[in-house]
């Protein structure tokens, strides 16, 4: 019998940034990764002197890629910033490579970006995955990092009101690659117009990697000492105790919330996101 097929996941209808893009490459890392960078900026400047000057890295969200940050993106190339937008491993354009699926890895190949690019330290606006990761980036690469806009962001899987029935997408997922490998489908299909098995339980990796972790100690955040903007939409699927304890634990950072919107803040409050972003970069210069 036939599995339900999951849901496509990721976010592939994104229109692409009309900014103009100066560096388009996959940048390989340690255990094969080869990891979809992008650096955009306004007109009429060049790739060195975008990484010579003010810099934001945009870290997007889980199963998404860095066309979440669209508008955000255009905006601030507007403003004169240039944007470093990563599209993590295994999502977007980015390949998997061999190591398992953290939020630390993920944190560890925004610093090999970083290194391939010579950039020595970035603000960085995060949301959700990237959120976290933006934490942990501050936390544990302090001399890499201004400044966090860390939004939507939460410290352990108990902190995200889960909206979508993860697991049972996990199950699901798991299941459709199965019946894909399996090759049962009737001989009118052509498996090489389905998804490959390994695409998704890939889907299926990321998504329980939001039932395992993160698992970050709040008051290991006091180490942060960066400006820092705690970003949350009003009917965010963070808790607001969790939200509440990121914010307490950095010191003197600043915590936002965006009025009418939910989790998905790059799309629906761009303008919000932008704010906190040139907020401070300006505290930095």
């Amino acid at each position: 019998m036939q599995p339900i097929p999951p849901a496509p996941y990721g976010h592939s209808s994104y229109p692409r940034p009309q900014s103009p893009v100066y560096f388009a490459q996959r940048i390989e890392v340690s255990d094969g990764a080869k990891l979809a960078t992008f650096v955009y900026g306004p007109s009429q400047t060049s790739l060195a002197a975008l990484l010579r000057g003010d810099l934001v890295l945009a870290l997007h969200g889980n199963g998404g890629s860095h066309a979440t940050f669209v508008n955000v993106i255009d905006r601030l190339t507007a403003a004169g910033v240039g944007v470093i937008a990563l599209d993590g491993r295994a999502q977007g354009q980015s390949t998997r490579g061999s190591l398992p699926l953290t939020y630390e890895l993920f944190t560890s190949d925004a610093v090999a970006v970083l290194n391939s690019l010579g950039v020595e330290s970035v603000h960085i606006v995060g949301h959700s995955d990237g959120g976290i990761i933006s934490l942990l980036m501050a936390r544990d690469y302090p001399e890499r990092v201004r400044s966090i806009v860390a939004g939507g962001a939460n410290l352990t899987p108990e902190g995200v009101i889960d909206e979508w029935d993860t697991a049972g997408s996990v199950q699901q997922n798991r299941q459709w690659a199965a019946w894909i490998e399996e090759a049962q489908g009737p001989s009118e299909v052509d498996p090489s117009l389905l998804p490959s098995a390994q695409s998704v339980l890939c889907s299926a990796e990321l998504l329980q990697l939001m039932l395992d972790e993160p698992h970050i100690d709040a008051a290991s955040l006091a180490a942060i000492r960066c400006p820092a903007c705690v970003l949350v939409g009003e009917h965010d699927c963070i808790t607001l105790e969790e939200t509440n304890a990121i914010a307490k634990a950095i010191p003197g950072a600043r915590l936002v919330t965006v009025p009418g919107v939910g989790h998905s803040l790059p799309r629906l409050a761009p303008d919000s996101v932008v704010c906190q972003v040139l907020t401070n970069v300006l505290l930095c210069r």
